[in-house]
């Protein structure tokens, strides 16, 4: 940690989610978090689905979220690092989170040294190899040439058929950790492979809307952050320990 303060990660807050019906309150819950951290933190990662969709036109931005923009663009403003992983519902972000905010934007996994720890961190879409259909979703949603396609649908059309298929997705029902099976998961299978090839202290991922932080490997620790739709949950680093936390209960 090359200053003082402590290192927060968060994920999927899917500000302006169809599916939820309390995108305000969620909107100022999230801004309050900003708030409070702003003091202590050195350190800022959006580890994905921060937005529920987001596309930048070449002159157009998506309506809204203005709250969040300018406290991460204060933050920024003030030295802290912020760093935003593109995730399966905001991977269209290009330059103007990071030319406007001065974001870090990150569209792959990286794996980085914190105080003297390494950390792999990812959103986690795509990394389970057994699901071959999203994979296959994946690269069409990142081919340039169907971006450039749907660039040319007016925006009032193109976020009517984001957020109606956001709304079918499993967002909409958050109950996965009843059936949640460790062992079987796809991203702890993941890191399992990873760790052979290369030794990290923690696996930080979003994307599967649980609160995760469990032992893998000989050393090291596999964290899935939970969400801001049933947990309100966020993972700090103070330099010497990682905790899961909830903002709210």
């Amino acid at each position: 940690m090359t200053k003082k303060g402590k290192i927060y990660f968060i994920s999927d807050v899917h500000l302006g989610a169809p599916a939820s019906k309390n995108n305000r309150e969620r909107e100022l819950l999230f801004a309050k978090w900003l708030d409070e951290i702003k003091d202590d933190v050195a350190e800022l990662y959006l580890l994905g689905d921060i937005f529920d969709f987001w596309w930048e036109y070449k002159k157009v931005v998506p309506r809204g979220f203005t709250r969040i923009l300018g406290r991460i663009a204060d933050l920024a403003d003030s030295g802290v690092d912020v760093h935003f992983f593109t995730g399966n519902h905001d991977l269209w972000a290009f330059e103007y989170l990071s030319e406007e905010l001065g974001v870090k934007i990150h569209h792959n996994e990286i794996v980085k040294e914190i105080n003297g720890k390494k950390f792999f961190l990812a959103h986690g879409d795509g990394l389970d190899a057994d699901d071959k259909g999203y994979i296959l979703l994946k690269k069409i949603f990142t081919n340039k040439a169907l971006q450039w396609v749907f660039s040319r649908l007016h925006p009032n059309f193109a976020f009517a058929l984001a957020h109606k298929w956001s709304k079918t997705r499993h967002i909409a029902k958050i109950n996965i950790d009843d059936k949640f099976d460790i062992k079987n998961e796809g991203l702890f299978k993941f890191a399992e492979n990873f760790l052979e090839k290369e030794i990290v202290d923690y696996l930080v991922f979003g994307h599967r809307h649980v609160m995760i932080n469990t032992e893998i490997g000989d050393n090291s620790k596999f964290v899935i952050l939970g969400d801001w739709i049933k947990y309100f949950s966020y993972g700090v680093f103070d330099g010497d320990k990682f905790e899961l936390k909830k903002y709210k209960e």
